[in-house]
């Protein structure tokens, strides 16, 4: 099965210090909830792993990570990643990722995700891998934000958006998602079939 997203999300800091963190490889995977790069094979390869926690258990994926190129004159970012379990469920996703820097000193992080599962992950269905993956991505660009933010350089935001940008966060500090929780995906594929049954009865 595949889905394929088109997203975009504002983020509250400068175009130089989101390419900080969209060009550190290591750095990236540590935004995606659960995510850690285990071993760098050379510039373009890596293994990683994937935690989800199921209340006091927790299952672990193992996958391959390739840069497939990676531009600083488009401020692009085109990489795919491969993965299985133990139960012999895959999924491999193709993400190209773009900044455009804002008016107001702020960024737009587009993203373009492909993503193939295959095994339990597909009797899912389309819509509800839809919204699973919308959340996973959110949560995604939430931690990309804050280290993005904590990366911007004391003084250099000039701008309106960056002052308001700092002044949240010095009264209450976003604290990044380091879990990728299976309760609240396993809600969300809930909340989505309950949204689908419901809908057709009216």
């Amino acid at each position: 099965m595949q889905v394929t997203l088109d997203k975009s999300y504002p983020i509250k800091a400068p175009l130089d210090a989101c390419w900080g963190v969209l060009s550190d490889i290591t750095e990236l995977a540590t935004c995606m909830p659960g995510a850690a790069i285990t071993e760098k094979l050379d510039d373009k390869n890596y293994k990683g792993s994937v935690k989800v926690k199921v209340g006091p258990a927790t299952a672990a994926f193992a996958g391959d990570i390739e840069v497939i190129s990676i531009d600083a004159a488009t401020r692009t970012l085109v990489m795919m990643g491969k993965g299985a379990d133990k139960g012999g469920s895959s999924a491999s996703m193709q993400l190209t990722a773009t900044l455009v820097a804002g008016a107001d000193g702020t960024t737009s992080l587009l993203g373009k995700a492909d993503v193939i599962v295959n095994g339990k992950f597909a009797q899912f269905g389309g819509r509800m891998m839809t919204s699973v993956s919308d959340m996973i991505l959110a949560q995604f660009a939430g931690n990309f934000e804050i280290k993005a933010i904590a990366a911007t350089p004391a003084g250099s935001a000039s701008s309106a958006a960056s002052s308001e940008a700092a002044a949240p966060q010095a009264a209450a500090p976003a604290q990044a998602v380091t879990e990728l929780n299976g309760l609240a995906i396993a809600w969300m594929l809930v909340k989505d079939f309950f949204g689908r049954l419901f809908g057709r009865k009216s």
